[in-house]
């Protein structure tokens, strides 16, 4: 069974991910990576109970001898972050490594990593988060176009989480 990594970060869209882990768990054995920012959204427990797998959100909550960060990439095929904020993203663009979630892209660079941004439209057509996403693209980073939809602050525009049958058909072309 090929293995994923599910990056989750602070988006109200994050309860979305257990849309995605229903719809790919009989593919994929999924291991939750949760940014604090995520957890406000929606519960560890949750992803864990849905993936059968430890959520890891502590870039130094090691156990036993593992090595987190390095082991649980080496041991992935697919990177997916769903949602991506712009945060999180500009994050991506510039090698920051702060959490465990950053940390995990930075060791698996050669990994296929597909973002699915999710953010008030503004914020994605900023130029700044444009010019990373284009920067991030240029290193093979796969990036799943947000849609035009009704926003939780109740803007209409591009920026809410693709269609979840959009982001599963993405990962599923390129297997």
């Amino acid at each position: 069974m090929n293995k994923m990594i599910l990056g989750i970060t602070g988006s109200i869209a994050a309860y979305r991910a257990t849309e995605i882990v229903s719809k790919l768990k009989k593919d994929y054995d999924i291991t939750p990576v949760m940014t604090e920012s995520a957890t406000k959204f929606i519960s560890p427990i949750t992803m864990q109970t849905l993936t059968g797998n430890k959520v890891y959100n502590k870039t130094f909550d090691e156990e036993d001898t593992k090595v987190s960060h390095i082991d649980v990439v080496k041991e992935s095929d697919i990177i997916l972050i769903a949602p991506a904020t712009a945060n999180f993203i500009s994050k991506m663009a510039y090698g920051i490594c702060d959490d465990m979630l950053s940390t995990m892209l930075i060791v698996g660079h050669n990994k296929r990593i597909i973002v699915a941004p999710a953010m008030n439209t503004n914020m994605y057509e900023n130029p700044i988060i444009q010019e990373n996403i284009k920067k991030l693209k240029s290193f093979g980073v796969e990036f799943i176009e947000p849609k035009e939809s009704l926003l939780a602050c109740g803007d209409y525009g591009k920026g809410a989480l693709a269609n979840i049958e959009d982001i599963v058909k993405v990962i599923k072309e390129g297997k």
